[in-house]
């Protein structure tokens, strides 16, 4: 079982992905919003990639208000129409990666950009929704909860700390832990490359510390601080920025080990 995050729009590699023949975990993010290496993404090919790498400026400072400020002066009485264009950029992107998957099978979650119900109307047969669900594989449990943590953007792939608190009670005690967005622990949740911390959540590492999870496997953060750290007797591991490295966890037996698809 390989797991991965952060796809960002990465059809090609998600079809050498799926060659393995390997059953695969998506843990959040298959579409792009903003590269913010390139400006590449949805919102450049709607408003241009100057715009595009502006507010993903501001975005990686988290002042959201600029954001906020550069949306409104940009798009002014058409921002709903720029809204459902952006919006049928990512229907394009989740149309190639469902592509991509074709012949593979997994289960998917998804992440802060995501759109979810675009995303699961968008997924092949044999790949499976499983936000909020246990599945059992090889006598272990996997717990799975998607989204980001919630910020002033209320998008669609946030979840706010009571409902993630919620879905974590419902899903009890489990082997692995599988999330999009890192445990509020420093050392995962801080980009070195952004120089910011992103937001982990509370209730993820508030679990951890009370149910000890063989692992915890996460995305979110694309170049942490730290990729693997214990909380306890819990091994957390970053999944990785797959659109960037090609990275990947193998969960072998009851080992997860660290891979790449080129």
């Amino acid at each position: 079982m390989i797991f991965i995050s952060d796809v960002h729009d990465s059809p090609g590699a998600l079809a050498r992905l799926v060659q393995l023949g390997e059953e695969i975990v998506i843990l959040g993010d298959l579409v792009n919003l903003t590269d913010y290496r390139t400006g590449e993404g949805a919102v450049a090919s709607v408003m241009g990639q100057e715009f595009a790498t502006r507010s993903s400026a501001a975005r990686a400072l988290g002042d959201y208000g600029a954001m906020r400020s550069l949306w409104t002066q940009q798009a002014g009485a058409s921002r709903e129409e720029l809204r459902h264009r952006i919006g049928a950029e990512l229907t394009d992107q989740y149309r190639k990666a469902a592509e991509a998957l074709k012949g593979g099978r997994g289960f998917v979650i998804h992440g802060n950009v995501d759109r979810p119900a675009a995303l699961q109307e968008a997924l092949p047969d044999t790949f499976r929704y499983v936000h909020g669900e246990v599945v059992e594989s090889n006598g272990l449990r996997l717990g799975f909860v998607g989204g980001g943590v919630q910020t002033p953007l209320q998008a669609d792939g946030e979840v706010s700390d009571e409902e993630m608190s919620e879905i974590l009670a419902t899903i009890g005690p489990v082997d692995i832990l599988c999330t999009h967005v890192a445990p509020a622990i420093t050392p995962l949740r801080r980009d070195v490359v952004t120089g910011r911390e992103e937001r982990g959540s509370d209730p993820v590492r508030d679990y951890l510390l009370g149910h000890q999870p063989r692992y915890h496997l996460f995305g979110d953060v694309h170049q942490p601080q730290a990729s693997i750290w214990r909380v306890g007797r819990t091994r957390c591991m970053n999944a990785g920025y797959f659109r960037a490295t090609g990275r990947f966890l193998r969960l072998e037996g009851s080992i997860v080990q660290v891979g790449s698809v080129g």
